[in-house]
């Protein structure tokens, strides 16, 4: 499972409100090969489920991550940071091992 803090669910409702995301609109989760450790996260507002992703509901926000990505993120936690670093989304991953700086990659 896939959770949301109480600052990412209120960052992504009011993002998805800012872009006009079609109603049923959802968050995509997922890893994909990159950056300075190994894998990235990626992550994007969408609205059409594929018939391997796994579905999840966490605070009223519906978050979809594909097959292969979930065994890389299951008890992930998505947060939201505003803080003097930097602002943006991040991923509270207990899987990763190791993280790069700007905690955009990770290794398992």
């Amino acid at each position: 499972m896939i959770t949301v803090s109480e600052n990412a669910k209120d960052q992504a409702i009011k993002l998805m409100l800012e872009d006009n995301a079609p109603a049923g609109s959802f968050i995509r989760v997922g890893v994909k090969g990159g950056g300075c450790s190994g894998l990235t996260y990626d992550m994007s507002f969408d609205h059409e489920i594929n018939d391997d992703d796994k579905e999840f509901e966490d605070k009223g926000v519906k978050i979809v991550c594909d097959k292969k990505s979930i065994l890389y993120l299951a008890g992930t936690e998505l947060d939201f940071s505003g803080g003097l670093n930097g602002k943006g989304f991040v991923f509270i991953n207990p899987n990763a091992n190791r993280t790069c700086g700007c905690g955009e990659s990770f290794s398992l």
